[in-house]
């Protein structure tokens, strides 16, 4: 038997879907931020994209106030 361990801390980095679920927005709407300046992300490998999730919150904290 298998037991999946759950990470309870919050991820440091994710990917934009990850980012659109944490976030409860559209991955689309994660890319529109990228392009805008509003925050970066880390290009990894060609296909693979991070943003890092604190930077993502504190853009999207200033939008919402």
């Amino acid at each position: 038997r298998r037991f999946k361990m759950r990470n309870i801390e919050r991820p440091k980095f994710l990917r934009a879907k990850g980012i659109a679920r944490y976030f409860d927005i559209g991955e689309s709407t994660v890319w529109y931020y990228l392009n805008k300046g509003m925050f970066t992300s880390k290009k990894i490998s060609p296909r693979v994209t991070l943003f890092d999730v604190n930077e993502v919150e504190q853009a999207l904290s200033l939008i919402k106030q």
